[in-house]
């Protein structure tokens, strides 16, 4: 499916991004990876070189870019590089994202500069550079790591910055899926529980691990997105739905400890079944 396309992906040297690059690797895609970390975090695993190693050793091929996407000519270099070594883009996955579950008076302009400039701006900026070679493809797609447009006042409350920059990433979707109809397939991929990782870590606590999923979920979600034609756009796709689509039937295998009570992540209600609804209505 993914075997000679050129795939790039944000904040991909741990995490999320680090496992979908790792899938589109067992696919025979070239992947790229954008991230800031090139050096080793003394807190967090993983750089951009040990993600090209696990590409690699996957059987994809892979080319690491040391990348801040809130700086353009970062983000453009990276761009030229990929088409440079690859020949095009053919999917974008924008994951980087940046986080700060503060208040008004508790954000200060560079949490929320980071916000905004990582999740919205980096998130479209990225977009727009990838889009000239994105429109050659035969297939092209992006997929925003976004939820659903939920606009109860609940998920304001608490962190109106925080929900500011991450519905920029999802009405990125919105807008361009209909600007770009019939050329480049645009969806959103959100978790229906909290997914453990690094930065779920840094909120939760290592305890937290037991009510999550695996990373895998949505590396697995992707990997059935990419597998649609273009015309499906516009969806903001819940995880469960995904993965139930290509056909598994057993969610527990995700699960960090079998069984347990997981954690639902913002901004999706309690009462919803989403494993059932593509698009949960806005």
């Amino acid at each position: 499916m993914l075997k000679g396309k050129t795939i790039f992906i944000t904040g991909a040297s741990r995490g999320i991004g680090e496992a979908i690059a790792i899938a589109a690797g067992k696919e025979g895609a070239n992947v790229v990876i954008a991230a800031k970390t090139a050096d080793p975090h003394p807190k967090l695993k993983g750089t951009i070189f040990s993600v090209q190693k696990s590409v690699e050793n996957a059987g994809g091929k892979c080319l690491a870019c040391s990348v801040d996407i809130r700086f353009e000519d970062q983000i453009e270099a990276a761009v030229q590089k990929a088409v440079e070594t690859f020949g095009g883009i053919d999917i974008l996955i924008n994951n980087a994202s940046a986080i700060s579950l503060t208040g008004t008076l508790e954000t200060n302009s560079k949490k929320f500069d980071l916000m905004m400039g990582v999740n919205t701006r980096g998130t479209y900026l990225t977009t727009q550079k990838c889009l000239p070679y994105l429109l050659k493809s035969k297939s092209p797609h992006v997929i925003n790591l976004s939820p659903p447009l939920n606009m109860d006042k609940k998920w304001f409350a608490n962190h109106p910055a925080y929900t500011m920059a991450k519905y920029g990433m999802s009405m990125c979707v919105l807008g361009m899926a209909e600007e770009f109809k019939g050329k480049v397939a645009f969806n959103a991929l959100w978790p229906k529980t909290a997914i453990y990782t690094a930065a779920m870590e840094m909120l939760g606590g290592t305890d937290v691990s037991k009510q999550c999923r695996t990373v895998d979920i949505l590396s697995d979600s992707v990997m059935w997105i990419l597998k649609q034609p273009i015309t499906i756009t516009g969806n903001f796709f819940i995880d469960e739905y995904c993965v139930k689509q290509a056909g598994v039937t057993d969610l527990e295998k995700y699960s960090i400890v079998k069984g347990a009570k997981l954690m639902n992540d913002f901004f999706l209600e309690d009462d919803v079944d989403y494993s059932i609804l593509p698009t949960p209505k806005l």
